[in-house]
């Protein structure tokens, strides 16, 4: 007796949650055949391309030697800020003997020629006093003396410059301080005391010394792929979220607009620079990352719907979406619309439906 007492308990349980679940599916319901309804909105709605790419100075330069050696001093540490003619580097010297040993047998060499140059040039002058030497003759002797002298001075330098690093002769120092050629911030320092230096070449790219940009004009570059970037037009807004900055939005304006464009992960991707708009409220640093909405159309106080729920006919060409059938359980009718702007999740209604009008959206079909 108690088996069947439980059983019919059972039983009832059963049927209790069958029927909660079938009314609470049933208060889901819009309307008598399962399909649940979207109302049409007003909004608005814009139309746009995305760049990605970050914040970067407009002025950045390089800091390079001309001569190598070795880092004495540093004068500078990141974040300092220059102007044009600082000191930032001195370079001393590092030959090896065999350098050294060259530009002291040049100098002995420029001497000697020298010697003999200024006495044959003393002796021609004392020659032409009496009249016996030829004028052509003594113009020759001159010559080679003042190459002689100009030859002995080159050496003198370049054993200075060799053994000291700078040159202090004929009125000019040449020194071997490596100064900013323009004012910024001092982004990057990549030496430090002690480290080797290669210097700039036309054969070589010598040893990056430091990064110096102008922090008080920056910009976005970034990159749009080439199926927005035919849309695009110099001038248009730009709108920046940046990622270290969130909830704070920067305004700007696209300047420029790469004439080629490049491939990158197997997209087709072009170079594009956009111009801030200056005083704004906001701190900005060099590599920030960004996102720029760059404006195309933008539309207010229009009629939407999202555009999952429109239909789409002989290639594009008519759009209709559905509305409730005017009795319970009959089956949705079709309604043609004139479409307008689109942003890829809501589409703008121009003609066919009005606001609060309910659209009928099906449910997701089943993919086996």
């Amino acid at each position: 007796m108690s088996r069947i007492i439980k059983l019919l308990v059972g039983v009832v349980i059963l049927a209790a949650i069958a029927f909660g679940g079938y009314s609470w599916l049933q208060g889901r319901e819009p309307a008598g055949n399962g399909l649940e309804t979207v109302a049409v909105e007003s909004g608005a709605i814009t139309e746009k391309a995305v760049a990605v790419g970050q914040i970067e100075p407009r002025l950045k330069f390089h800091v390079k030697s001309k001569m190598s050696g070795i880092v004495r001093k540093c004068s500078v540490e990141v974040g300092d800020r220059v102007e044009a003619g600082d000191p930032l580097f001195e370079i001393v010297p590092d030959p090896t003997p065999g350098e050294l040993v060259d530009a002291e047998s040049q100098l002995d060499t420029a001497r000697s020629a020298f010697s003999r140059a200024e006495a044959n040039w003393n002796r021609s002058s004392a020659l032409a006093a009496q009249g016996i030497i030829a004028s052509d003759q003594l113009d020759a002797n001159r010559e080679a003396y003042e190459l002689a002298k100009i030859e002995l001075a080159h050496a003198e330098d370049n054993l200075e410059l060799t053994r000291e690093g700078r040159v202090s002769g004929r009125g000019k120092a040449m020194e071997s301080i490596i100064r900013a050629p323009a004012g910024g911030i001092v982004l990057q320092r990549n030496v430090d005391p002690g480290d080797p230096v290669v210097p700039l070449t036309s054969f070589q790219e010598g040893t990056e010394l430091a990064t110096v940009a102008d922090m008080r004009d920056l910009i976005f570059k970034g990159t749009v792929d080439e199926i927005d970037v035919g849309k695009l037009l110099l001038g248009v807004e730009a709108r920046l979220k940046i990622g270290a900055l969130p909830g704070q939005d920067v305004v700007g304006t696209l300047t420029r607009i790469a004439p080629q464009a490049k491939e990158e992960d197997g997209a087709r991707l072009f170079e594009v620079e956009i111009e801030l708009v200056p005083g704004q409220d906001v701190i900005l640093r060099a590599g920030y990352s960004a996102n720029a909405d760059l404006i195309i159309r933008e539309k207010n106080e229009i009629l939407l719907i999202p555009e999952r729920l429109v239909l789409f006919e002989e290639d594009g060409a008519k759009v209709f979406v559905e509305i409730p059938s005017s009795t319970p359980e009959g089956e949705p009718e079709k309604v043609e619309i004139v479409a307008g702007l689109s942003d890829g999740l809501n589409l703008e209604v121009v003609e066919g439906l009005s606001a609060g009008d309910q659209v009928v959206q099906r449910p997701p079909r089943d993919i086996f």
